[in-house]
């Protein structure tokens, strides 16, 4: 099975840069976005043979989530407690595992959203864990961290800035360490280079002077059937770049 991931920043936005035509190109099992930053009703997303799941945020133009598959799904769960008004999570139940697709809160510049980003991270790797005890488990997003030095371009300088926090960081190593693995980095763990965002400022795209903050992340009962994980720099329309995974299940 195929899965794509990608922070459109702005779905509205994207349409008109080929975002069906991206979508369809792929031909995922699942597609999931994040980032749409819409209400209900402000777009319609023409692709055929898709089911269309949407988690909108309260706030007009801003966060929000969505995924499209192929695979009509047991259940759907927009969000979970105590974090349901950013539209920052949709959950889809199969037969043999869940699909978490989210958008993890920016800590904001001089961290003034860290707090909140702490508690966050600490529900969602409980719920993960809930649900890897019944079936295994996909998720996919924008986690608006890079885990170690090798996943930006500048460390020393971005050290303490929102997503390469010591405190983020420490999020991520006890997600990983709950049972988890980060797929690209298991099959790639000393590639430099691969990043999925980039500043609008200056040339950074150009230059690739990025960030790998979008991620795979599978229950270690998948780690060996992980066939493919890869990040693709070349599609255009937004800050980020898709990243895909493909798994034997």
């Amino acid at each position: 099975m195929k899965f794509v991931s990608w922070n459109v920043n702005g779905l509205r936005a994207v349409l008109k840069k080929g975002f069906e035509d991206i979508v369809k190109e792929f031909d995922a099992d699942f597609f999931c976005i994040q980032e749409t930053k819409m209400q209900e009703g402000q777009a319609d997303v023409d692709l055929p043979g898709y089911h269309q799941y949407f988690s909108y945020a309260e706030k007009k133009g801003y966060s929000g989530t969505a995924i499209f598959t192929k695979h009509e799904p047991l259940s759907v769960t927009y969000n979970f407690e105590g974090h349901d008004d950013e539209g920052r999570a949709v959950l889809l139940e199969y037969d043999k595992f869940y699909l978490l697709n989210v958008y993890v809160p920016n800590a904001q510049p001089e961290l003034k959203r860290l707090e909140y980003r702490m508690q966050w991270e600490d529900d969602l790797r409980a719920m993960l864990s809930e649900l890897a005890k019944k079936k295994h488990v996909v998720m996919c997003g924008d986690l608006n961290v890079a885990h170690e030095e090798i996943d930006l371009k500048n460390p020393k300088t971005n050290r303490g800035n929102p997503g390469f926090s010591d405190e983020e960081r420490a999020k991520m190593t006890e997600l990983l360490g709950a049972g988890f693995t980060d797929t690209f980095r298991h099959l790639y763990p000393e590639q430099e280079g691969a990043y999925s965002w980039w500043s609008y400022r200056g040339n950074a795209r150009k230059n690739n002077t990025g960030w790998r903050i979008d991620y795979f992340v599978v229950d270690e009962g998948l780690k060996d059937k992980i066939k493919e994980a890869a990040i693709h720099p070349d599609v255009m329309g937004s800050d980020h770049c898709p990243v895909s995974l493909e798994l034997d299940i």
